[in-house]
């Protein structure tokens, strides 16, 4: 399934957040976007999973504009794991992860023999399984991070968007998300701010910066040392992995000059609205749903 994200706009407060983005993200590919805090990443997600109303522009899943697409029905087709991704009621590992059944669903019906079948699996890919029936109160942030992923999961979407999924999790749990989504044969749109987990695992690499797209195409094209002084104010060193070829950023720390940085290049510490305070989309999906 493609998604294409096509003149993306929006603005809130008389601000611009993001500004006229395009991006494509072919189907069964992982694209991931970058930049520094404020650069419009998050709201360009929240766009696609309908948390956001746009203020101009479309999403489009397979040609059909999703602003026509009854919520349910994209939910069936979308998953996300979003940055205000809560948890805060007592409910166990198991019955959280259940929640992405929510779309597929009618009522309050027990879950069938293979949905069922979809949460184990789903767990044991997440390696939370051995807490199913712990409340996620109790749980570490990595832990909680993991077990709404598989809640995505469950939810058998074609679509995965995700934002900052690595948020919490050990070096170990990194690399298992990470391999798993690079193979997955999913569609997957991600933010990522490790710039050298970005370059190992997506396909193509898209560069925002003040809300607009700067750069964007495969991970050896996009991150170059220019490019990352330009729009992230650091020095860095790009090798290549001795094994992969990929590139990975080397960060020279005794070339930062924090007093005499430039200050057009320095890192946008603009920090994005979140759907709460900017324009909201009266037709946000709940949670569970998306």
């Amino acid at each position: 399934m493609t998604l294409r994200v096509s003149e993306l706009s929006v603005e809130a407060a008389g601000r611009t957040l993001v500004d006229r983005l395009t991006l494509d993200v072919a189907a069964g590919r992982v694209v991931g976007l970058v930049g520094p805090n404020g650069s419009g990443k998050s709201t360009a997600l929240r766009c696609v999973y309908r948390a956001l109303r746009p203020t101009s522009g479309a999403v489009l899943l397979d040609g059909t504009d999703l602003a026509s697409v009854p919520l349910r029905d994209s939910a069936r087709s979308i998953a996300a794991l979003t940055q205000e991704s809560h948890t805060e009621l007592d409910f166990t590992v198991a019955e959280v992860v259940a929640l992405g059944r929510t779309p597929h669903t009618r009522g309050n019906g027990p879950l069938t023999d293979r949905e069922r079948e979809l949460c184990r699996a789903a767990m044991e890919r997440l390696d939370v399984a051995h807490l199913a029936d712990r409340s996620v109160l109790t749980l570490s942030g990595g832990e909680r991070q993991r077990v709404l992923v598989a809640r995505a999961l469950v939810q058998e979407p074609r679509v995965l968007v995700l934002d900052e999924p690595t948020n919490h999790l050990d070096v170990r749990h990194q690399v298992r998300l990470l391999s798993f989504l690079r193979g997955a044969e999913l569609t997957v749109v991600t933010a990522l701010h490790d710039l050298n987990l970005a370059a190992a695992v997506c396909h193509r690499i898209a560069v925002l910066n003040h809300g607009s797209l700067v750069a964007s195409g495969d991970p050896a094209e996009v991150l170059t040392a220019a490019l990352v002084r330009e729009v992230f104010g650091v020095h860095a060193t790009v090798v290549r992995h001795p094994r992969t070829g990929v590139p990975q950023l080397l960060y020279d720390f005794d070339e930062y000059d924090f007093d005499g940085l430039d200050a057009n290049n320095a890192p946008n510490d603009r920090t994005d609205m979140n759907a709460e305070t900017s324009s909201p989309s009266a037709g946000a999906a709940p949670e569970g749903m998306r």
